[in-house]
């Protein structure tokens, strides 16, 4: 029997990283990460990278990368963030966290280096500065074949760009974290763009113009292959599926046909043809070579991506989603409309105090017949009360009630639910979003282990 995990060790290093900034606060630097790397001697140079960057469906895209990379045989680390529940999700080798004790070990390695950084530096090394180290080194120590890298916050300045990465994919741009990257959808394109580097092939997701303007001008200033959604590849077929959803992918090397996802939405499906292109990129697949398509349906078969529309109960149904931004908001409204017949649908919604709350609240709005507004630990949360006042503004006072605390919350909106069914519980449902924190406890509530 395998001894349990030393939490204690695990609580201790995580509270010696959150004295350093917090990841949401970026320098438009890649010096301290950069003069890290090198005291580690390069460790993210030991195996081919593929990046990802975008505004929504990162983590997403990563994790079908990954499964897909696995399936055709190679060993891949991938790094991804924010994490829902442990933070050792965000370092997975095999396809799974790392151990609260492998965690501990990697950052007890390199401490000795990142205070050798952090004596010559102005400014400490961020957390997620130290974070992207401890990945790189996981996966060279592995050894992994290649690495699935999702960028934490932009792009040109994020710490994980200073690898070049041979294949970049990138989701679609849309206006989020405007304290850091503004409110300008071009110029966050712009810094988004900077993961795509000299030479590499760029899979770019169907983009609002101005942001698929400065994707491409990036791409030929670099000189960089370019493949685009809607074009070189795409969704050809999309059926809702019990579970989730049957798709034909058009790919770089031709048409996949009977390919289940697990995943309920179309953003899902665009996911997927998107990292299928990224995988066929990476294997130098083209009109003359495709991938085998027994991999690539047992692949996408094999994805799991905690926290996104994922169904946590039945009877009522409960879905959690960490649909965070009014782009996000949207995919989610958009994705219960198309897959699921509900006839009432109640949210459970907690925000982030620093982000778009009336967006929000708008784009969830036509998809929930009432909601409960709630909040959840993080101290950047918006307080219940404050929100509840916002969602009244959209949803009307009839149709919002207010519940702080989260479990409160959750309980209340499955009665308002099972309220009308007359018995038919398979016609309602309840949907937790609005953080990803939120949904990373509501996971939790649930006994859902991370992953």
């Amino acid at each position: 029997m395998s001894e349990a995990p030393d939490w204690d060790d695990l609580l201790q290093v995580e509270a010696e990283l959150n004295t350093r900034w917090p990841e949401t606060r970026i320098e438009p630097s890649l010096k301290r990460i950069g003069a890290l790397v090198d005291l580690l001697g390069d460790p993210h140079r030991s195996y081919p990278v593929l990046h990802v960057a975008g505004t929504n469906g990162k983590t997403s895209v990563a994790r079908m990368i990954d499964a897909l990379l696995t399936r055709i045989g190679l060993r891949v680390g991938r790094f991804s963030s924010p994490h829902l529940q442990l933070v050792t999700e965000r370092i997975a080798v095999d396809g799974a966290p790392i151990s609260p004790e492998r965690y501990v070990e990697v950052y007890r390695d390199i401490e000795p280096y990142i205070a050798m950084v952090d004596r010559g530096a102005e400014v400490q090394l961020s957390k997620f500065e130290v974070l992207t180290a401890m990945a790189f080194a996981a996966f060279a120590d592995a050894p992994v074949e290649a690495a699935v890298l999702e960028v934490g916050l932009g792009g040109t300045w994020d710490s994980t760009n200073v690898a070049d990465a041979r294949v970049a994919a990138v989701t679609p741009v849309g206006i989020d974290h405007v304290e850091y990257l503004g409110s300008d959808l071009a110029g966050i394109a712009r810094e988004k763009a900077g993961v795509i580097k000299p030479g590499a092939i760029a899979l770019l997701a169907e983009q609002d113009p101005d942001a698929a303007q400065v994707l491409l001008a990036r791409c030929a200033e670099v000189d960089a292959t370019v493949a685009r959604a809607g074009l070189e590849f795409g969704v050809l077929r999309r059926d809702v599926a019990v579970g989730g959803q049957q798709l034909k992918l058009q790919g770089l090397g031709g048409a996949y046909d009977e390919v289940f996802l697990p995943l309920h939405g179309p953003h899902q499906a665009a996911n997927a043809a998107l990292a299928l292109a990224a995988v066929e990129a990476f294997f130098g697949a083209g009109a003359q070579r495709s991938l085998d398509v027994e991999a690539v349906r047992e692949g996408f078969a094999s994805v799991v991506v905690p926290g996104r529309l994922e169904r946590v109960r039945s009877a009522p149904s409960v879905f959690v989603d960490a649909a965070h931004n009014p782009h996000g908001a949207r995919a989610l409204a958009e994705a219960l409309d198309a897959d699921f017949g509900f006839t009432k649908l109640v949210g459970v919604v907690g925000l982030m105090g620093d982000k778009d709350a009336m967006g929000i609240l708008t784009a969830l709005e036509p998809a929930l017949a009432e909601v409960v507004i709630t909040t959840n630990s993080s101290e950047r949360a918006m307080a219940a009360e404050e929100l509840g006042d916002l969602a009244t503004d959209v949803f009307g006072v009839d149709r919002v009630t207010v519940r702080p605390r989260l479990d409160d919350a959750v309980e209340t909106a499955i009665e308002l639910a099972e309220s009308d069914a007359d018995g038919q519980l398979s016609g309602v449902g309840v949907v937790v979003t609005g953080s990803v924190v939120t949904a990373g406890e509501a996971r939790a509530l649930f006994g859902k282990e991370p992953a």
